[in-house]
């Protein structure tokens, strides 16, 4: 936790990666100053056809708003996920629908 607070410090902002999955824990929101909730992209890629995934993201979205994170939908990939991801209030996205990995000297 310290050496988060350092990195704060120096302007770094911190995110957990894949939230809602492994060892992303709540407890993690409450303890570590963090700036971003990145939603994982196993719920993502499930969000037009289970009712649960949709439930799972519209619940971290609320929970970062709550805690004011900013929250990313990873493995965004269709026009549809985007769309309803911006419905349930997700204002951030990353995936294959906006662009490829690449080289950093070919951003």
């Amino acid at each position: 936790m310290q050496k988060i607070d350092e990195l704060n410090r120096f302007g770094v902002s911190i995110s957990i990666d894949d939230f809602g999955t492994g060892y992303s824990s709540l407890g993690y929101l409450k303890h570590l100053h963090i700036d971003e909730l990145k939603i994982d992209q196993s719920f993502v890629l499930g969000l037009n056809e289970n009712s649960s995934d949709k439930t799972i993201i519209k619940t971290i979205i609320t929970m970062g708003e709550e805690f004011g994170f900013e929250v990313i939908a990873e493995g965004v990939e269709t026009k549809e996920q985007f769309e309803e991801l911006k419905n349930l209030g997700c204002n951030y996205f990353q995936g294959y629908l906006f662009a490829k990995p690449c080289p950093e000297n070919e951003l």
